[in-house]
């Protein structure tokens, strides 16, 4: 015992004195190079695999931290990440079904089959004869045949998701596909897994397979036919809503590791089993999702960091030979291997089925992407050729593809689905008026209530108003959410546990429906929640909007008011959202600037009148801002002002004005003057609105203009742009802050503004081009 506490000692001493510094900054590197090339990646919608891909084979290629390494180290990584594999195994098989394999194939199933049969069949007759081991074996061809056959069904289900078009019938396909094809070749190699290695004599090899054998159905029948009784008392004893007890968490976890430990007691892989444990162990109930979540969580955070780093130091870029033609022979076919076999068996499929080439093709091209345990493979079973960098590559290749096929998929489901548009100026006054109000906290309460009060209208037809939280996904929400109807449904069939949200979401329910149980005449209210990435966000907005209806988006500004009446810095990601809604928005966005709006209380007939002004320039914009603005003049506590811009006709005013298309500055005049002299008729003549008529010459006698209403109005209206005739807004442009406000709104949401003047930009939508909204349940098959 001496001998190993000194043999310990020397071994912890050694390792903190020797290049002490490069382990700490290989460790430290993998973390945080990982976690940034993550967010930069996430624009183009590149799950984490690929990011952590890329930094453990850079941080594994660098010589001096390399060099760091002793082997001892080395070896406690190794076993680190066995160990995390486990983990990792037995939540993927926690997610599968194993039952629907017994059951009549479903169209998921077939393609799945056809496509690893494929190849399958190409990678056994093919990679023999390319030297991919330097003793080929029955063995190894046999490995890389089901590495190759097999899908990452983690890593196409969450490229599938979070672009949203897991809710059509190419997505539910493709990730039915996937589950089953990773699921499938995950029991082959299981099962192969018992007849190797071979031992000495034949009578010992025997021995061995039904030893392992014996254990393993041993295990699988106990975690089917025991471990739900044992679960559904635990559950049972834990109801939703309430603490989990301790000691029955312990229990569980307990239950979980010697279920898992059954078949490694004899000789039989502790990572395979397991898999074979979660494959049958119950998905359903508290504790499973609160495992699944839980792992997930650690997973992504801890583990895949070091996981990919080991991963780089064992691919050994170094060695590559690129020199060589023979390596690139062997890589440019191990990826026409991948994608010729699984998309010859998809298309061979998908003729069967009556699927269209193209679709059939995609399909094929998604489920080529491979998973984390395929990478474990190719550097536990390839680790004495360079074939494990190869391998490795090649499934960074097949991943990073696949955001790019889904868009495609996109692409071609948006020129074949057409989508409706809404907007306020095609709204029938006798219809409902529907808004989707977005908050991005509780700060954003006040002044939703007051801009749902301005904007109510008559109790016939009412307004309808979906108060929707825009929360960002993180890894830590992501822990917490329950899935409803499987691990592999959308967002929108999870509900959201953690804390800080539910605590944040009671809060503005109460805020809002207090407000309109006192006041509520004619107003319906509905709670929503675009709960994803800031990536993601857009998209879910647009969704949300088109399933309901609504003729408005209302977002709150990227900036916030401080205490001193400035604007801060603004959070980036909700600009995204913002600028990327502007341009995708299948119905009118409006971006409401709060200075001092939600200050204000609630308005009503008995105190004084707020002052609110639209200007109207003119443009498709100005016109929706106008319609809108139709709606506050009937609020009897609003007192409007009309503030029209318009062209001075001077002589050298007429000198600087061109116009680049007559007919279309024609057309779009003949607009602005028939809707507002429709306004006109409807408020101003009657007394309820104030009308004011500016005259200038050029861009710079409309900055003056705009700069002499600084605090004259609690609120301005206008339109984000769309003028055909931009003479009065030329060259504003030039100075923007934030161009996607427009000029005018620029300016009066500038920091030098008012700051007790609150602006609504309101943009409609783009008519022109191809459309960018799409039903998130579209058909293409």
């Amino acid at each position: 015992m001496a001998g190993k506490g000194k043999k310990c000692k020397d071994f912890v001493r050694i390792t903190l004195a020797n290049n002490g510094s490069g382990k700490v900054l290989g460790l430290m590197l993998a973390f945080i190079l990982s976690n940034l090339a993550h967010h930069l990646l996430k624009p183009v919608y590149q799950p984490r695999i690929a990011s952590d891909i890329i930094i453990g084979l850079v941080l594994g290629s660098i010589k001096k931290i390399r060099d760091s390494f002793e082997a001892e180290v080395i070896m406690t990584i190794d076993f680190i990440v066995e160990f995390g594999m486990i983990f990792y195994m037995f939540v993927l098989g926690l997610e599968m079904d194993f039952y629907v394999i017994l059951k009549r194939p479903t169209r998921g199933a077939i393609v799945a089959y056809s496509g690893m049969i494929s190849t399958f069949i190409l990678s056994c007759s093919i990679t023999p004869f390319l030297h991919y081991a330097k003793t080929p074996s029955i063995d190894f061809t046999l490995c890389l045949a089901f590495i190759a056959a097999g899908s990452g069904s983690h890593i196409l289900s969450r490229v599938i998701t979070s672009l949203k078009i897991g809710k059509s019938d190419i997505g539910k396909l493709g990730m039915a596909a996937g589950v089953h094809a990773d699921m499938v070749s995950m029991l082959m190699i299981c099962l192969a897994s018992i007849f190797f290695p071979r031992l000495a004599t034949f009578e010992d090899s025997i021995k061995a397979y039904v030893t392992k054998g014996a254990a393993l159905i041993i295990q699988s029948v106990f975690a089917a036919k025991v471990s739900p009784v044992f679960m559904n008392w635990i559950n049972n004893e834990n109801p939703e809503g309430k603490a989990m007890k301790g000691t029955h968490l312990v229990l569980s976890l307990a239950f979980m590791v010697f279920v898992c430990s059954c078949s490694p007691w004899y000789g039989y892989s502790s990572i395979l089993s397991a898999f074979m444990a979660g494959i049958f162990f119950p998905s359903e109930g508290r504790i499973s999702k609160w495992t699944v979540g839980k792992i997930n969580y650690l997973l992504s955070t801890v583990y895949y960091p070091i996981f990919f780093f080991w991963v780089g130091y064992h691919a050994r870029l170094d060695r590559f030979e690129a020199a060589n033609l023979g390596t690139w022979a062997r890589f440019f076919m191990l990826i026409a291997i991948n994608i010729v076999g699984k998309v010859t068996g998809t298309v061979i499929c998908g003729f069967l089925l009556g699927f269209r080439l193209p679709e059939s093709v995609a399909l094929g091209l998604l489920l080529t992407a491979k998973g984390h345990f395929a990478i474990f493979l190719a550097v536990l079973s390839f680790a004495v050729t360079t074939t494990n960098a190869i391998i490795v590559i090649c499934i960074f290749l097949s991943v990073v593809h696949t955001p790019f096929v889904v868009r495609h998929i996109i692409e071609r489901a948006r020129k074949r689905a057409p989508t409706r548009r809404m907007a306020l100026q095609g709204l029938d006054p006798s219809q409902q008026l529907r808004i989707l109000l977005c908050l991005h906290g509780p700060h954003n309460l006040a002044s939703t209530i007051n801009f749902i009060e301005i904007s109510r209208g008559p109790a016939n037809p009412g307004i309808m108003v979906y108060v929707t939280d825009l929360i960002e996904l993180t890894d830590q929400i992501a822990a917490t959410l329950v899935h409803q109807e499987g691990a592999l449904e959308s967002v929108d069939t999870v509900t959201v546990t953690d804390k800080a949200v539910m605590e944040m979401r009671e809060e503005i329910t109460r805020g809002v429906q207090s407000y309109v149980d006192e006041n509520g005449e004619g107003i319906t209210l509905k709670r929503m929640l675009a709960l994803s990435s800031f990536g993601g966000m857009p998209q879910d907005i647009c969704v949300i909007g088109e399933d309901l209806m609504v003729s408005l988006i209302v977002l709150p500004f990227h900036k916030r008011q401080q205490p001193d009446g400035t604007l801060d810095a603004g959070h980036p990601g909700f600009r995204y959202v913002n600028r990327k809604l502007l341009r995708n928005s299948s119905c009118s966005i409006g971006i409401l600037v709060d200075r001092g709006l939600g200050q204000m209380g609630k308005k009503s007939p008995t105190q004084t009148p707020m002052n609110v002004a639209v200007i109207f320039i003119g443009g498709r914009d100005d016109r929706e801002a106008l319609a809108y603005a139709g709606r506050v003049a009937r609020h009897r506590g609003v007192r409007l002002t009309v503030i029209r811009f318009l062209l001075d006709n001077s002589e050298n005013s007429q000198r600087s004005f061109h116009r680049d298309n007559t007919a279309e500055y024609e057309e779009e005049m003949k607009l602005d003057d028939e809707a507002f002299a429709e306004f006109y008729e409807r408020h101003v003549a009657g007394g309820h609105v104030a009308y004011k008529e500016k005259h200038m010459a050029n861009s710079a006698e409309t900055y003056e203009t705009l700069r002499s209403l600084e605090g004259q109005y609690a609120l301005i209206i206008v339109g984000r742009g769309g003028r055909v005739n931009s003479t009065l807004t030329a060259g504003m442009n030039d100075w923007q802050q934030c161009p996607e406000l427009g000029p005018v709104g620029d300016v009066l949401s500038g920091s030098d503004f008012s700051v007790s003047t609150s602006v609504l930009i309101i943009k409609q939508h783009d008519t022109k081009g191809g459309l960018d909204g799409l039903d998130e349940d579209f058909s293409i098959m």
